[in-house]
């Protein structure tokens, strides 16, 4: 049976985050707020979890989950590179709601699905959420509902979609923007040469292509209906 744990208040929250670890460590799951809307997270490092984690949303191996992580540093230590245009884009938005995918680090040992060699990563800006990445390391975590439903903006969504595949639920109260992160592909900044790396807007979300192009200018691709 799955545990609730109304983490707005301060037994709630330390009785929350300490089965939460629990729950990551043995592999299972857990559903927590982020700074867009809630989702369900895994330890990274272990297949078994995140596979658990595809199959609670009904989802495939081809459509492996982001990560999160605590801050910059962590940013450095799964990707292969960080470009200066990156850089410049985690300064402006991290933590915050814009996913980055950028070729994974080689000696990465773990299984998030069919990556291509990839990965996608967020900062979120939830001082809860991240105090717990602090604490687990890298989570896999994708928005907390069924494949092809809305996501869930408040936890009682999430346990109407998800029920007992999910361990453990941290209520932070209803989602304040209700809205995705913007996820950009970054790839071609590292594999490649000079003339044709570009950012492409793989899901514009919460942060808009205007934002991106105030930082990027020309390195973010023309989409095709504008060309």
């Amino acid at each position: 049976m799955s545990s609730v744990f109304d983490c707005r208040a301060p037994e709630g929250l330390l009785a929350g985050m300490r089965h939460a670890r629990q729950t990551l460590a043995r592999g299972e799951l857990v559903v927590l707020p982020t700074d867009t809307v809630y989702g369900v997270a895994a330890d990274a490092f272990t297949p078994a979890a995140v596979q658990r984690l595809l199959d609670a949303k009904g989802r495939g191996r081809h459509q492996p989950p982001p990560v999160l992580v605590p801050g910059r540093a962590t940013l450095g230590a799964l990707v292969e590179a960080v470009p200066e245009p990156v850089e410049r884009l985690v300064e402006e938005f991290w933590p915050g709601a814009l996913t980055i995918v950028l070729p994974a680090q080689q000696s990465l040992v773990w299984d998030l699905g069919e990556t291509r060699g990839t990965v996608a990563v967020r900062m979120p800006a939830q001082p809860m959420t991240l105090e717990l990445l602090e604490e687990t390391g890298p989570l896999a975590v994708s928005s907390a509902n069924l494949s092809g439903e809305p996501a869930a903006l408040t936890i009682d969504d999430a346990q109407r979609m998800l029920g007992d595949s999910v361990d453990v639920y941290l209520d932070h109260g209803p989602s304040t923007t209700g809205i995705a992160s913007t996820i950009i592909d970054a790839t071609s900044l590292v594999r490649a040469g000079d003339d044709d790396a570009r950012v492409r807007i793989l899901r514009e979300g919460a942060i808009p292509r205007s934002e991106l192009v105030r930082v990027l200018g020309e390195l973010l691709e023309v989409p095709d209906d504008s060309a």
